[in-house]
């Protein structure tokens, strides 16, 4: 069974705003949030037609954090 809600990150990439869902491994992009949004659980939903049944997984307590690294 799948979680009841999705948890997503939405952010701006140039001209387009991109979403990439947390409980399984789509994203999909929009020139607006809300388009971004509606595409991604357009995708989410197709991705689930032929997903198994553990595809998806449950996000508790999401927290973002903005850190800055330097490499080499």
């Amino acid at each position: 069974m799948y979680p009841k809600y999705l948890t997503f990150i939405t952010w701006k990439e140039g001209r387009y705003y991109v979403s990439q869902c947390l409980n399984v491994d789509v994203s999909s992009f929009g020139n607006t949030y809300e388009k971004a949004v509606e595409n991604l659980k357009e995708a989410v939903d197709l991705y689930l037609e032929d997903a198994p049944k553990d595809a998806m997984i449950e996000i508790k307590e999401p927290a973002i954090s903005v850190r800055e690294f330097q490499h080499a």
